[in-house]
């Protein structure tokens, strides 16, 4: 089923590609029931809404150092990396128990280029060993696009990409063009696309860093998600 899932959306898994996905859909599943890592549980929706919806945005990370922000269950990060193993993922998430799910995923996949930070991002987008450093961000599920952009854009290089992974909503494409150029960034494409069986459509915008991120963002203390940018 999963194959057949992925075919129609034009991706080919190869063997490999099959059984570590279905490997990861076992593995969530089991830790799921201790860290309440997901609430979609039927094995066809994972394939769909978890695995197929992060491997569309594939094509977009194009080599280079990729943070992840708002980890989670490792979506897109973990299903991108399975796909293609070459992908080198920083991944940043508050929640411990949710950072030993995703070790878990490392030592169970031998994953190399495959970090887990258990941190705040408002926290570490500070420090100069992640401000600026990264040649793409990407985040799924996590805050509006105003909230976002200021989590995210203060870790890309100048010429660095944002990877959004959003449900389109005409007030968030919106939110994006007047928040990007607050803090350094260009929204450049916004690609959409549907989920087999799903309605409604699925988005991913890219943004450019075009300029340096002004110190004083992010806020912290809560600041990106209680009092947002525009």
């Amino acid at each position: 089923m999963l194959s057949d899932i992925f075919l129609s959306a034009g991706f080919r898994l190869n063997a490999s590609q099959e059984q570590d996905l279905l490997k990861f859909k076992d593995l969530l599943l089991e830790y799921n029931k201790m860290f309440n890592l997901t609430s979609i549980k039927e094995e066809e929706q994972i394939f769909i809404k978890h695995f197929l919806d992060s491997i569309y945005g594939e094509k977009y990370f194009t080599g280079g150092k990729i943070i992840e922000i708002g980890s989670g269950g490792g979506f897109p990060s973990v299903p991108l990396k399975l796909y293609n193993k070459n992908l080198n993922f920083t991944l940043v998430e508050s929640v411990g128990k949710k950072c030993k799910f995703l070790n878990v995923v490392k030592k169970k996949f031998n994953l190399s280029n495959f970090n887990v930070i258990n941190a705040r991002c408002e926290d570490l987008a500070k420090k100069s060993d992640f401000r600026e450093q990264f040649d793409f961000v990407t985040a799924r599920a996590v805050a509006k696009i105003n909230t976002l952009l200021e989590y995210t854009l203060p870790f890309l290089k100048i010429g660095g990409k944002f990877i959004a992974f959003k449900t389109s909503d005409p007030e968030e494409l919106l939110l994006a063009s007047k928040v990007a150029p607050l803090l350094g960034g260009t929204l450049e494409e916004t690609i959409s696309y549907s989920l087999p069986n799903e309605q409604g459509n699925r988005v991913i915008y890219i943004f450019t860093k075009t300029s340096h991120t002004d110190k004083k963002y992010p806020r912290g203390l809560g600041k990106e998600r209680s009092n947002p940018l525009v």
